[in-house]
């Protein structure tokens, strides 16, 4: 008896350890999620997700001819007040540019900026499940 309480409070440790190393993995790479949520900063600049107007990026796991693009509707408040509203444009051949503009808002260099989450095959997500996810640069 004594062997098998052993055994469960050992594994209890190492069921900790794991999540508690996601966790710190998950948590290493430095981003920010642009929302539909509600909560504007009294502070600085804040972008909201407004819309997401259409997707058609190609799914994981799945083989097109063009990879797609997906738009969407950005706000951005400073201090809470409304400064503009700009519809963008994800695709292969804009990157550059929408970098720039995301750099308008942020002090830190940006790495990469994605509509998320990524289209799966046979998989429906609401747009107002769609964030924008914004990864910085170490």
């Amino acid at each position: 008896m004594t062997s098998n309480k052993s055994f469960f409070y050992d594994m209890k440790k190492i069921i900790f350890l794991l999540l508690l190393s996601f966790s710190i993995a998950s948590f290493s790479q430095q981003s920010s999620k642009i929302t539909t949520k509600k909560c504007i900063p009294k502070k600085g600049f804040h972008l909201k997700l407004v819309n997401v107007l259409n997707d058609s990026r190609c799914p994981e796991d799945v083989t097109c001819v063009w990879p797609g693009e997906v738009s969407v509707v950005v706000a951005v408040y400073n201090d809470k007040k409304f400064i503009e509203e700009k519809t963008i444009l994800f695709n292969s051949k804009n990157r550059e540019e929408n970098l720039k503009w995301f750099e308008n808002y942020y002090t830190k260099k940006i790495k990469r900026v994605l509509v998320v989450p990524y289209p799966k095959e046979g998989v429906v997500v609401k747009s107002k499940n769609k964030f924008i996810e914004v990864v910085f640069q170490d």
